[in-house]
């Protein structure tokens, strides 16, 4: 029961699916639900690459790739997106960390926020172009859970930036070792349903990036904050679509 409590609040948390479910939550349940993460991107997925397939038969491969991505962010409500700029906002103002953590805290949208979303979803088009041509299906399928794996690779592997409250303190309080080993079973097994062995290859590799990303992304702040666990999501899909690329297209 607890299981299904914490994945219908992260689908609640992490999509814009309407779930009119009142769950009796606490902060615990935010961070160790954490661990199922991969499975709220594998439903991502399937609408992604469903809506990827039903495009392709109508539009061309160029205007279908708009579409899909266009898809992910009102199913996902650009959650990470926000996320992403508001991370790269703050780090690349060169200030001192108390200010970072204050410009990243701000709603204002400030040039690098803007100049990393146009990048990114520039980038994701592109590669979404190429998938789709392939008819590569099972990787629209995939891609937000290699998004997923950075959130909670990301909570598990970080202290809190913040000294006072802040969106991410749950997730990274309570999601671990324990919940990051959960969701590395997860993974795995999605990836390797769709992939073979192959998948578990680019499955490790998804995990050693978000790794990396939340390590570098957090070194001028001594951790991370729900904004950089946003960052490392969509930096982790980006980084799967061009390794997705390279296994296929060279």
């Amino acid at each position: 029961m607890i299981f299904l409590k914490r994945f219908l609040l992260l689908l609640q948390f992490m999509t814009t699916i309407p779930i009119s479910v009142n769950l009796d939550a606490d902060e615990e349940d935010f961070g160790k639900g954490l661990a199922l993460a991969p499975l709220i991107g594998l439903m991502i997925g399937v609408v992604i690459a469903g809506a990827g397939y039903v495009l392709n038969m109508f539009f061309a491969p160029a205007i279908s790739a708009v579409l899909i991505v266009i898809t992910y962010i009102l199913l996902t409500g650009g959650i990470h997106l926000d996320g992403l700029g508001d991370t790269f906002d703050g780090i690349f103002s060169n200030r001192p960390k108390e200010r970072i953590l204050e410009i990243m805290r701000d709603s204002r949208v400030g040039t690098y926020a803007v100049l990393v979303t146009f990048c990114i979803l520039g980038l994701n088009v592109v590669l979404v172009y190429f998938m789709i041509s392939a008819h590569m299906y099972f990787t629209l399928l995939l891609m937000p859970v290699a998004g997923r794996i950075g959130s909670v690779t990301g909570a598990a592997l970080s202290e809190y930036a913040r000294s006072g409250p802040g969106l991410g303190k749950s997730f990274i309080d309570y999601c671990g070792i324990k919940e990051m080993i959960i969701a590395v079973i997860i993974s795995i097994i999605t990836f390797f349903s769709f992939r073979g062995f192959n998948g578990i290859f680019i499955c490790i590799c998804m995990f050693l990036s978000a790794t990396i990303l939340v390590k570098l992304l957090g070194r001028k702040i001594g951790g991370a904050t729900g904004d950089v666990l946003g960052a490392v999501c969509e930096l982790n899909q980006t980084i799967f679509l061009m390794i997705s690329y390279l296994l296929v297209f060279r």
